[in-house]
C-alpha cells in the first residue's frame, strides 16, 4: 500500500505521523522508532530524511492537506497512524480525540 503514495504523499504521511507522535508533548524512543520503522519502507531522499529527522526534535509546523490525499491512500494515512498511537502502550484523551477528528476528515 505504501507503494502507491507519491512522493508529495509520502511526506504528508510521515509528516502526519510525526504530528501525532508530538501530541502528548513529547515522543518517546517507541514513537521514534515506528517513525524511522515506516522511513524505511519508503523511497526517500536524504533530504527529506533529514527533515523527517527534525520532527522528531521539533513538532512539525506545517498542516498535511489532508483533502489533497488521493482516495484510495486515505486508509494508509488513518491506518499508520493508528498504529503510531499504539506502539507506546498508552492512547490519551489527547490522542484518542485528535485520531477521531483525523477519521473524520479521511473518511
Amino acid at each position: 500500500m505504501l507503494d502507491r503514495l507519491s512522493a508529495e504523499e509520502r511526506l504528508w504521511l510521515l509528516r502526519l505521523v510525526a504530528s501525532f507522535a508530538w501530541v502528548d508533548g513529547q515522543v518517546d524512543e517507541s514513537e521514534k522508532r515506528f517513525v524511522r520503522r515506516l522511513m524505511s519502507k519508503l523511497p526517500l531522499s536524504s533530504e527529506e530524511v533529514h527533515d523527517v529527522e527534525s520532527w522528531l526534535i521539533v513538532a512539525p509546523t506545517e498542516e498535511v492537506p489532508l483533502d489533497k490525499v488521493a482516495p484510495a491512500n486515505k486508509r494508509v494515512f488513518l491506518e499508520s497512524v493508528r498504529a503510531l498511537i499504539f506502539v507506546d502502550g498508552k492512547v490519551d484523551a489527547d490522542e484518542e480525540a485528535h485520531f477521531e477528528k483525523l477519521r473524520a476528515k479521511l473518511v
